[in-house]
């Protein structure tokens, strides 16, 4: 802080004490509750703080009263405390576990689109028969599938590439000990692309979203389709460090999206990806990511979708943070410009009548 609060340390602790009182006790059934029944607002949180914990999540939650900004805070706080032990292998989209898998670009894809679980083709309703304590029909176990679904699904964008509408790729094998970490690197620009699908993978969601829509409004480049939109479960495989073999540790929950576009660079005869993934279940936020992924690949996009500016202003910890600071004393720096302005009226206007002065708000102690 700028100056010592008044009444210093002991006015901070009570207004610790009275946040907590109105919060109430924090225990660990309340934490498993949240985990329960807001995982979506975890998926949040674990993406945007950079680690999957769903406990840690939900104790974040918990403890802030639900404060998304200082949830995810407190998760990378936690996260810059723990060792890296290793590093996982990569995981390419056939190989993820996948329960839910569109495609807006077109009517069926190979594999068949598969809705999974999702709210997008239901009523907006709120269901006030549930604070009224009435059982509604619809309060039924899922139905069984007549036959299992395949766990895995081939790729909409090799199907194009196989159909020389994308641009073939090189697969490489890749290290990864040696992809760059924008947790860890100074960000430079143009920034590596490893840093970009980092920082839109753990990029505040309504930051994303804000300039995503800007740009699908008319303001961007390009009018995108999703090309594929997947929601999964990804193994975390693990090279054992004494035999060398490839285990699993677990599995996350991860989504990632590609959208499409004519255009661009390469010219209307050719089409552009715009891609973006990240921890949990997130897909509004990746729509837009994967619009601002391909906004950032044109030569000359709107000011703001270049990759700085989109980089720098939808981080959620440095924009909220510094948006939050304003809250500390400034009155040094505001009786200044008051000052100054004093000084001007004086100089310029020495003959308007002065006004009377008006007394001096008090100061507010906790």
């Amino acid at each position: 802080m700028y100056v010592a609060a008044r009444g210093g340390e002991d006015a901070i602790q009570h207004a610790e004490q009275f946040y907590q009182a109105m919060l109430g006790r924090l225990t660990p059934e309340n934490v498993r509750l949240i985990q329960q029944q807001l995982p979506y607002l975890l998926d949040k949180v674990m993406g945007e703080g950079s680690l999957y914990a769903p406990e840690l999540a939900a104790l974040a939650l918990a403890q802030t009263g639900g404060d998304l900004y200082e949830a995810v805070l407190l998760l990378r706080a936690y996260r810059s405390t723990q060792p890296r032990l290793a590093y996982a292998e990569p995981v390419s989209a056939d190989q993820v576990l996948t329960v839910r898998r569109i495609s807006a670009a077109f009517k069926d894809i190979p594999g068949g689109q598969v809705l999974g679980p999702s709210l997008d083709y239901s009523h907006r309703l709120l269901r006030l028969d549930v604070l009224d304590g009435v059982a509604a029909a619809d309060d039924v176990a899922a139905p069984q599938a007549e036959q299992p679904a395949p766990p895995t699904y081939p790729a909409v964008a090799d199907w194009q590439r196989g159909q020389r509408l994308l641009p073939p790729i090189e697969t490489e094998v890749i290290d990864p000990g040696t992809i760059p970490d924008v947790t860890t690197d100074a960000i430079l620009f143009p920034a590596p692309r490893a840093h970009r699908l980092q920082a839109l993978a753990r990029a505040d969601t309504g930051g994303v979203l804000a300039l995503g829509y800007a740009s699908m409004r008319g303001y961007g480049l390009i009018h995108p389709t999703v090309n594929e939109l997947r929601l999964g479960y990804a193994e975390v495989q693990m090279r054992h460090p004494v035999s060398g073999d490839i285990f699993s540790a677990g599995r996350v929950r991860v989504s990632q999206a590609e959208v499409i576009s004519s255009g661009g660079d390469g010219g209307k005869d050719s089409f552009q990806l715009g891609f973006a993934a990240t921890l949990g279940w997130n897909e509004v936020k990746l729509i837009a990511a994967s619009t601002l992924d391909m906004e950032m690949n044109n030569r000359e996009p709107h000011p703001a979708h270049t990759e700085e500016f989109v980089m720098y202003h939808t981080e959620p910890v440095e924009s909220s943070g510094f948006c939050i600071h304003f809250k500390l004393p400034h009155y040094v720096t505001f009786a200044s410009s008051m000052d100054a302005v004093r000084k001007v009226i004086a100089t310029f206007y020495p003959s308007e009548k002065e006004a009377k002065p008006t007394a001096q708000p008090a100061e507010v102690q906790s």
